[in-house]
């Protein structure tokens, strides 16, 4: 589904942003679907060439391989294919359990016990028993699984040559957000004052679901998942005077009214589903309904700026019954999200060309109106190179490519007459 506003003072211009938000694993991998099918369908649209990237927990994981130059084609092959040359995906340490947090908390038991005890001998008629239960909610891990892993793939990744794991080397604008968890305020890493956090560090912070990964400890504040004040955080790219912002929201809440006409049976409702199905949906309303408020308010606040948001349509049973976490499901699931995202391009052709068109974009419709294309047509696992310094200068020279293509193309732009 396809949310289009036109900009009330229009201006055009070629200054572009992306702003992704989270949805855990199979949000990311749904993102990295769409945004595969935006890339070949609309030509001009170079997503590792954008003037700024904003992302949100999964979606930082995006955002961060973009502005470091990693294309979607490569983070398919990283995170779905499999590539070689890359540091190896390994689904299976993301959810390695917290054994860290759990021994920490554990070993308070004693002392907490013997608290209890000693009030409980002190008086005896007291409310003992209240007063245990309150002190055993502070052994509840703050997170089943060890996110540290997270931070260290991410580190390999972004050290490889041609890319950084400093915001401050990075050759656009980065924002990875995320909100310290003693004061709720929202933090922008990569914004002065906060860029000099590694990069991986700050998606570690910004992709920390409370309940799922503990909070991340940086220079003695600790941080959770961004999502948790907005859902797409769009302003912090639109805050750079952007002409034009492409967004990803892969998490709206599921109408299953509008899907039984599809493989699920009559009658059924999501209470079927038990309480992941319940808290899901729940979880999704708050987000899209934080959402739209914030929509509303981009009216007023940007009314120079064009926005096209990627969602996914609310009858999409495929995305809201596959486990959040399933990695096996991931290249399924990355085919559906392109298949729809194209779906959606064609429906709206004829508005988003003329919106397009203002900043030097233009829709394929070759691409569009191709019934039996693949997301994976023009991506095939890499080769393993032989010798570890030729996956290195592989990635080195597909750096240099990307840099003198972007000089190339602001030269022909500073060559054009130009355009009001």
């Amino acid at each position: 589904m396809l949310l289009i506003h036109r900009a009330r003072n229009r201006r055009g211009g070629g200054r572009v942003g992306l702003a992704v938000a989270g949805g855990g694993p199979l949000g990311g991998t749904y993102e990295l679907g769409a945004l595969r099918a935006l890339e070949e369908a609309i030509e001009g649209l170079d997503l590792t060439r954008l003037d700024v990237y904003v992302g949100v927990s999964s979606g930082a994981f995006i955002a961060a391989g973009l502005a470091n130059g990693i294309s979607i084609e490569q983070m398919i092959r990283i995170y779905i294919l499999g590539d070689p040359d890359e540091p190896r995906f390994r689904p299976e340490t993301f959810l390695r359990p917290a054994f860290r947090e759990f021994l920490r908390r554990s070993s308070r038991v004693p002392r907490i016990f013997a608290d209890w005890l000693r009030e409980l001998l002190r008086h005896p008629g007291g409310d003992g028993f209240g007063e245990i239960f309150g002190s055993l909610g502070t052994l509840v891990p703050t997170g089943l699984f060890d996110n540290e892993a997270i931070g260290a793939f991410l580190s390999e990744l972004f050290s490889r040559p041609g890319r950084t794991d400093d915001f401050r080397r990075l050759r656009r604008l980065l924002y990875i957000v995320a909100v310290e968890l003693d004061t709720g305020e929202i933090v922008r890493f990569g914004a002065p004052g906060h860029d000099h956090v590694p990069i991986s560090r700050a998606v570690q912070a910004s992709a920390a679901l409370p309940g799922l990964y503990p909070p991340v400890e940086i220079d003695g504040r600790y941080f959770v998942d961004g999502a948790l004040r907005r859902t797409l955080h769009a302003s912090v790219a639109m805050d750079e005077g952007i002409d034009l912002l492409i967004g990803l929201n892969p998490l709206v809440p599921f109408d299953a009214r509008l899907a039984r006409g599809s493989h699920r049976p009559a009658g059924t409702t999501l209470l079927e589903g038990g309480l992941p199905a319940v808290l899901s949906q729940t979880f999704r309303t708050l987000l899209q309904s934080r959402m739209q408020v914030g929509l509303a308010k981009y009216d007023q606040a940007y009314p120079r700026t064009d926005r096209i948001i990627c969602e996914a349509d609310p009858d999409d049973a495929e995305l809201f019954f596959t486990n959040v976490f399933s990695y096996a499901s991931r290249r399924r699931m990355c085919e559906h999200a392109y298949r729809r995202t194209l779906a959606d391009l064609g429906q709206r052709r004829a508005e988003l060309a003329e919106l397009l068109d203002r900043h030097g974009l233009r829709l394929r419709p070759e691409i569009i109106e191709d019934r039996e294309r693949s997301l994976f047509d023009g991506i095939r696992p890499r080769r393993p190179a032989s010798i570890p310094a030729i996956a290195d200068l592989r990635n080195a020279l597909d750096a240099l490519d990307r840099h003198l293509a972007a000089r190339r193309a602001r030269r022909r732009e500073s060559r054009s007459p130009a355009t009001s």
